[in-house]
């Protein structure tokens, strides 16, 4: 499986709207890995100096992704593939 990055701007979004959205994004990977297509999220990061977000799923294509965002009604600037380095200990 390959990381994609999901780059968005989320201008005046609230803690609780955030949450909101990363519990879309995770119910939203489940459906679509349901139908066949599987669709992990990881994480996401959010920078509140400028209101930006960066969330992180494993998948097979670039198209997963874009599905699993269009599906949680969840706006998106860019999908691209990236290397995720973990800390190893």
């Amino acid at each position: 499986m390959t990381t994609y990055a999901v780059q968005r701007h989320l201008q005046g979004i609230t803690l609780q709207q955030l949450s909101a959205a990363q519990q879309a994004a995770i119910e939203a990977a489940k459906a679509v890995s349901a139908q066949g297509d599987p669709v992990t999220y990881i994480r996401s990061n959010f920078f509140p100096a400028d209101q930006r977000c960066t969330c992180l799923f494993e998948a097979q294509s670039r198209e997963a992704v874009e599905r699993v965002n269009q599906e949680a009604s969840l706006p998106y600037d860019k999908v691209e593939e990236v290397m995720d380095l973990p800390a190893r200990h």
